[in-house]
């Protein structure tokens, strides 16, 4: 259901797209993130970090799109949304000296330091390929394909490598269990 939830602006934005144009649906994904902050902040009282950092890019680059009428604006969203999740979680554990996977995740697994480490930094390295990627669909296909790729294959590749990580992590659980 988070998954969904987290999905809901691109989802919106992909509909929007192929009833409408790009521009409907980038104020679209804008209304949507809105939306979301609005939500989160009436559940849960407090809105995460990420969610308002996600709405600052979509609001600049959203806007940017909608007040000149250029697409490339939009088209640059994602991977500068990438860029900054990788910066951050490179930038935490190397200059502050905290791990934002390990606090993330710390309540479902029990790693090594050294293997937090590697999670981070295959985070990072992930969100800064997925960047790349999606400058190369933006700029080289269609704007259809850029928005089927935004949903479809950015969203495939997400799950692929969470789940070769879950993979490559998987010993630390069973090791975990075998000791209790």
């Amino acid at each position: 259901m988070k998954l969904l939830f987290d999905l809901f602006p691109v989802i919106l934005f992909f509909v929007a797209f192929k009833i409408f144009n790009v521009y409907v649906a980038t104020g679209t994904a804008i209304a949507a993130t809105i939306a979301q902050i609005g939500w989160v902040k009436w559940r849960h009282g407090k809105v995460d970090t990420m969610l308002w950092v996600s709405f600052a890019i979509i609001a600049v680059f959203g806007g940017a799109t909608l007040i000149l009428h250029d697409e490339t604006f939009i088209k640059f969203k994602p991977t500068i949304l990438y860029w900054v999740f990788a910066i951050i979680l490179l930038g935490s554990n190397l200059l502050l000296k905290k791990n934002l996977m390990r606090a993330l995740l710390k309540e479902k697994l029990t790693l090594p330091t050294k293997v937090w480490n590697q999670v981070n930094l295959g985070w990072s390295l992930f969100f800064v390929i997925l960047g790349v990627v999606n400058l190369y669909v933006a700029f080289n296909f269609s704007t259809d394909a850029w928005v089927n790729f935004k949903l479809f294959g950015a969203t495939g590749m997400m799950l692929v490598f969470v789940l070769l990580q879950a993979m490559a992590l998987s010993k630390y659980v069973h090791e975990e269990k075998e000791s209790n």
